[in-house]
Formats: structure tokens, sequence, C-alpha cells
């Protein structure tokens, strides 16, 4: 799977004109070898199961898959992914996931250049509202994104909602092992739930990923879609992979600027 392209997404002259351009035109930050190495490897370990995602909340999943992919037992995919973001702070991605889907369509392509077109809110008066904490300004709202993981530019609405509504143990959040989170369930071809939560380490943070493909929000909770005896293509959880280890290895490199420049301009 060719991850670098070589060719970005377009941009629009007013695009060009923002002070943040400069991160779209610089080269993608490298992804670490060791993963590179594990996109053509499906983990021969499970993530851990979606019924039991507090234990990854608390950083008891060690028994799990950390970093890697594959399809469970179950039949449902899995993508696992840790992250170490020097000088990036929680604070810088409470604040970065709600920036980036409202403004310039910019914000978004400078995450990741080669695959992302546009995510945009719903509801951007509830985002730039300043009286909604920073942490609070995903919660109960849609993303609309224009992406590629891997087989050509793909719709996807992420709806991005509270710990509790995730189904979450809100008396983690603010521990050792989980500061803060971010919790959707997206709707496209890749349907799937995903947390993204982040923790301090060393002079940075750890964001880790997980994602189950095969799960939907319907009538208030998150369910299991895919049928008993049908199973996701190991391929899924692949492109899925290789994307998120992309997108955040390039986070990481451009954050600390990006939000030193631009925290108080939502």
């Amino acid at each position: 799977m060719k991850l670098f392209l070589g060719k970005k997404v377009g941009v629009s002259k007013e695009e060009r004109a923002l002070s943040y351009f400069r991160f779209f035109e610089r080269d993608m930050a490298k992804i670490p070898d060791e993963k590179i190495a594990l996109i053509d490897k499906p983990s021969t370990v499970d993530g851990v199961p979606f019924e039991q995602r507090n234990l990854f909340l608390r950083g008891d999943d060690e028994n799990f898959c950390q970093v890697g992919y594959g399809v469970a037992a179950d039949g449902t995919g899995f993508v696992c992914n840790e992250t170490f973001m020097p000088l990036v702070t929680g604070e810088m991605l409470d604040w970065w996931f709600p920036w980036h889907s409202v403004g310039s369509d910019l914000r978004y392509k400078i995450w990741d250049p080669e695959d992302h077109y546009f995510a945009r809110a719903d509801k951007a008066d509830y985002v730039c509202d300043p009286k909604v904490p920073v942490n609070q300004k995903t919660w109960g709202v849609n993303h609309y994104v224009l992406e590629d993981i891997g087989n050509g530019p793909g719709f996807l609405k992420i709806q991005f909602k509270s710990p509790k509504d995730f189904g979450l143990d809100e008396s983690i959040i603010g521990g050792e092992k989980c500061q803060s989170l971010v919790a959707g369930i997206g709707d496209g071809d890749c349907a799937a739930a995903m947390i993204h939560k982040w923790y301090p380490h060393e002079n940075g943070v750890i964001l880790s990923s997980r994602f189950w493909i095969g799960y939907a929000w319907r009538d208030g909770k998150i369910i299991r879609t895919l049928p008993e005896d049908v199973k996701i293509p190991v391929e899924v959880p692949r492109g899925l992979f290789a994307h998120n280890i992309k997108e955040f290895t390039n986070l990481a490199a451009i954050l600390p600027e990006v939000y030193a420049e631009n925290k108080d301009n939502f």
C-alpha cells in the first residue's frame, strides 16, 4: 500500500492567503518504520472488544492489540494506534478536534494534505460559542467529511458523542491513562465506532486510538450492524490503519505551532 502519493489535494486562492497555509506546503511527517512494517501484517492479537471499551479508557487493555489492525473472531474489524506527540498538550488536542471542523477547509487539509478534503461541523454556532467548554465542543456535533483512506475520496458522517452517550465511564476521564478524549461513530463506506484518548507522557502526550468496524448509531445507541455470518474484509481495517498512522504522525509534527498561532481564533 502506497502511503505517500506525492500529490496534494487542491486549495483555493483564499486558502493560500491564510497564515497556516505553510503547514499544507510542508512535506508530510515521516511515519516510524515499525508502524509501516505492520501494514501488511494483520495483528495476531484481537483489539479490545467494543463491549469492554472502558478497559481501554483505563489503560487496562494490555492483553489486547495496541498498534495494528485485523478482523476479530466475531467478524468485526478493529484498528489500534498509539502516537507519541512531543511538545503537544492535552489542551491542544481538546482544541484541535473542534477547531478543524469550522472555518476554512484548509484546517482539515493541513492535517493530511494528501488525503483530507474538508470536515464541516453541522453546528458551527455551538462549536464557536465561547461559553461552551473546549473539551465539549464536539459533543452532539456531526462532522461531514470528505477524505481518502485508500480507495479514493469518500464521504463520511462522523457523529461525535459525549462520553456518557458513548457508554463510557466518566469517572475514568482525567485519570492517569485518560486526560481527555473524543468519541464518535462514523456513518459511511467504513462505518465504525472510534475513540481517541490522550494523556501526558514525557515532554508531550500519547494519543491512543481505537476503531471498531461494524458498529453504528441507531435509535440513540451504538449497535452492531454487521450480520452474524459476515466478516469485514481485512482490506478495510488495513486501509484505515494506514491512514490513521499517516494523519496522526503529521498532526503531531504541526500541532504545537498551529495551536500557538490560532488558539484564540475559532
